[in-house]
C-alpha cells in the first residue's frame, strides 16, 4: 500500500544491529528508509546504540540524533514501538518494561502477524555461546570486526570511483569462513529450537549481521540483519506476508525479495 508521502506502508517492522555511535553505522540510510515507511508496530530488536564502542570513544553525530528522533516521532504519531536491547545496548535492560517517550522497553515480545501466525521477538544474544560464555572474546571479535570495517570503507572509496558497485568484505570472509558457516547455522537452529520450546510459529532476531528468513523443521526463522553493511529490515504487509527489504539494493532498483 502507497503512503500519502510515496513511501511504503507496512503493518510491522523489524530493524536491529544499527550500532549508532560506531563510525560505520549507515544511519544515514537508515533515516532515509523510516522517512519513506510508515507501520503500526516497529520493534526495534536489539544494539540500536552501541554502548560498547561510545565507552572506548565517544562519537555521535547528527545522523545519528535524527534517527532517534525520527523514532519517537513515529511513536508520538501512533506506531506501536517495542524496544528489545542486545548486548552492544545491554545497559537499557536495566529498564526492561518501562516505556520512554511510548518506546517499550522489553526483553522480548510475541508478534501475531495479520494472518494469526505468532513470532518470537529476540535480539538473539543469549542464545550464542560465545557472548553467552565467553564475552571477552566477543569483544576481541567486535575489534576485528571494526577493522573490517574501516577497511571495507576504503576499498568500497576505490570501486566507487572506478563506478563499482558497494560490496562488503567482511560479509564476503564471513560467508567464506566454514567455521563462521557453522557458526550461523548453528545459531539459527538454537532460536527455533528456543521458540519450539514457547510454542510459538516463528522468531524473529538480530545479533548475526545476516538477513535470512527460512523454514527451520517447521518453525519459520528470521533474521531482519543489520544497518552496518546489508542495510535490511524485515517488514509484514497487511495480508501477513513478510519479506525482507534490501535497502539499498532497492534504491538502485534491484529490490531482493522472500516472502513467507
Amino acid at each position: 500500500m502507497e503512503s500519502v508521502s510515496g513511501g511504503r506502508t507496512y503493518r510491522t517492522i523489524w530493524i536491529s544491529d544499527v550500532h549508532l555511535g560506531m563510525e560505520g553505522s549507515k544511519a544515514d540510510d537508515l533515516l532515509e528508509f523510516l522517512k519513506q515507511s510508515e507501520s503500526e508496530f516497529l520493534y526495534l530488536v536489539g544494539d540500536i546504540v552501541d554502548g560498547w564502542r561510545l565507552k572506548r570513544r565517544w562519537y555521535w553525530p547528527q545522523s545519528h540524533n535524527d534517527v532517534i528522533q525520527k523514532v519517537l516521532r513515529k511513536a508520538r504519531k501512533g506506531t506501536k514501538v517495542w524496544y528489545i536491547p542486545g548486548n552492544h545496548d545491554e545497559a537499557a535492560r536495566d529498564y526492561i518494561g518501562t516505556e520512554f517517550g511510548g518506546v517499550t522497553v522489553v526483553d522480548d515480545v510475541i508478534h501475531e502477524t495479520a494472518d494469526g501466525r505468532r513470532l518470537l521477538v529476540i535480539h538473539g544474544d543469549r542464545f550464542d555461546a560465545v557472548v553467552k560464555y565467553a564475552k571477552w572474546i566477543a569483544r576481541v571479535g567486535d575489534h576485528v570486526y571494526v577493522m573490517l570495517l574501516r577497511l571495507n570503507t576504503g576499498l568500497n572509496f576505490v570501486r566507487r570511483r572506478l563506478g563499482l558497485d558497494y560490496w562488503s568484505l567482511s560479509a564476503y570472509l564471513k560467508h567464506k569462513a566454514k567455521s563462521a558457516v557453522v557458526y550461523v547455522g548453528n545459531y539459527e537452529k538454537t532460536l527455533s529450537d528456543e521458540a519450539r520450546r514457547r510454542g510459538v510459529d516463528g522468531v524473529v532476531c538480530g545479533h548475526i549481521h545476516t538477513a535470512e528468513m527460512s523454514n527451520m523443521e517447521g518453525i519459520l526463522y528470521c533474521n531482519d540483519g543489520d544497518w552496518v553493511e546489508s542495510c535490511t529490515a524485515l517488514v509484514e504487509h497487511s495480508s501477513g506476508e513478510l519479506e525482507i527489504i534490501y535497502w539499498k539494493r532497492q534504491q538502485n532498483g534491484a529490490q531482493v525479495k522472500q516472502a513467507a
